[in-house]
């Protein structure tokens, strides 16, 4: 959104003092022309911007104006950070209620136009993460892996395997991640003495450990994410592939593409499209759903358990 780029701007401007309209294009991603643009807005919002030509140059504010951003603390920039890259902290949380006071004091810093936005933004938009039929796991310990992360300190936690078991551990954190409304703890596991992925509603219970440690400078969170995400993959292909054949007709071919495709063939009526289903299992709860687009051709036990489902429907319901 435009105003977070503003927010961003603004933010910068006020912790740097003066910085390069290239310097803001290269921080935000985007093109020098648009920072110009932006910059360009907030003077006419009656924000007093101050452009310096020369090797020393770059866009300040007037001096002696200030914003007050700065009234705002390390925690509240790093929730807004957070949120920024669609990691919310809703409800009555520590995070949450500090990314509230953060943006309450943001909102009495702005010019009114850009405050009329966010109330007008308020009542308009709703943001409800929570899954239809089950509530999202609880997190009991997520502020203080976000403090030892951000801070940089050993921590001793005790962890509940997929089996049910309770281990003990020393960890060093390097990094939080979010996939997809789950959180994982990236961390160097003293006893395994290797970088180790933690979930973190696995996570019963931390406590301070003793020691100090550094995260490696060559160390990068995203690609050791990245590459733990390719290497689970390789391993679902090798371990939990299960083939199977399925032909729609033109047009109908939607469905399909939201499954793991291997292999595609088309004819002037109809595509064939051979799919991985993981495992025989999920292949017949994928199967009957597919059953209103496509024919199942392969593989014969498949068409068997479809025949002997809907035999079975057709006694219940006829």
């Amino acid at each position: 959104m435009r105003l977070h780029r503003l927010i961003a701007i603004l933010l910068l401007i006020e912790s740097r003092g003066r910085i390069r309209a290239s310097e803001l294009a290269e921080a935000l991603e985007t093109s020098v022309r648009s920072i110009y643009r932006d910059i360009d807005v907030l003077a006419e919002s009656g924000i007093p911007m101050v452009t310096t030509p020369g090797p020393k140059g770059g866009i300040s504010l007037m001096e002696g104006y200030t914003l007050n951003l700065q009234k705002l603390h390390g925690e509240e920039v790093i929730n807004l950070y957070l949120t920024g890259m669609g990691i919310p902290f809703g409800g009555q949380t520590e995070s949450g209620l500090k990314l509230k006071n953060a943006l309450l004091k943001l909102e009495k810093t702005l010019p009114a136009a850009y405050q009329e936005d966010i109330r007008k933004a308020k009542t308009r938009f709703y943001y409800d993460d929570t899954p239809w039929w089950n509530e999202r796991a609880e997190l009991p310990c997520l502020e203080e892996l976000r403090s030892a992360v951000w801070r940089c300190r050993a921590i001793q936690i005790k962890y509940r395997k997929v089996s049910g078991d309770l281990t003990t551990r020393i960890l060093h954190p390097y990094g939080l991640i979010v996939k997809q409304g789950d959180w994982y703890l990236a961390a160097y596991c003293e006893a395994a003495e290797e970088l180790r992925t933690f979930k973190c509603e696995r996570i019963l219970s931390v406590m301070p450990a003793e020691g100090a440690y550094e995260i490696p400078a060559a160390f990068s969170l995203e690609e050791y994410w990245l590459e733990g995400n390719e290497a689970f993959k390789q391993s679902c292909k090798k371990e939990e592939f299960y083939a199977a054949v399925v032909r729609t007709a033109k047009g109908r071919q939607e469905p399909i593409k939201k499954l793991e495709v291997v292999e595609m063939r088309e004819t002037d009526k109809h595509t064939d499209w051979t799919v991985n289903l993981h495992s025989y299992e999920s292949a017949c709860e994928q199967a009957m759903k597919l059953l209103d687009v496509a024919e199942i051709l392969h593989p014969p036990e498949l068409r068997e358990y479809i025949k002997g489902r809907l035999g079975h429907l057709r006694e219940v319901y006829l």
